[in-house]
């Protein structure tokens, strides 16, 4: 069995939609194996996001990521990193088709309410990362 790392971010939260992205991911067949809700620092946002420190969206990234809390969850399944990407659709929620996740909910790029690992190797990153909150 596969593992990712999926976080429900603010928005997710604040538009009660946790319990819908919750029923889609169980919906695909994947097993929640840990969740947990926590509030996020900018520390941890520095490391988690290295690559987008220097660029002009990263504060505004930082605010929102930090205006709220967001639930980070360890899924399991066959193939869940490359299923959990499909789920959720792309990070641009304009490019992200109907039936995905950020298609039917996102309103902006940076409000698009999932974050999934993009490899099985950052996904073991990313739980090791998160781990200390669970």
């Amino acid at each position: 069995m596969e593992r990712t790392y999926i976080m429900l971010k603010p928005d997710a939260i604040k538009r009660s939609l946790v319990g819908t992205i919750i029923k889609r991911i169980e919906d695909k067949g994947c097993n929640i194996k840990a969740m947990k809700m926590f509030t996020l620092n900018e520390e941890i946002l520095k490391e988690h996001y290295s690559h987008l420190i220097e660029k002009p969206f990263f504060p505004e990234l930082v605010n929102f990521m930090t205006s709220g809390p967001v639930i980070g969850m360890i899924i399991e399944g066959t193939d869940v990193v490359v299923g959990m990407r499909n789920l959720m659709g792309p990070t641009k929620w304009e490019e992200a088709s109907p039936g995905t996740i950020r298609g039917d909910f996102a309103n902006n790029t940076t409000e698009n309410l999932i974050h999934g690992s993009d490899s099985v190797s950052n996904a073991e990153e990313e739980i090791n990362r998160f781990s200390k909150f669970f």
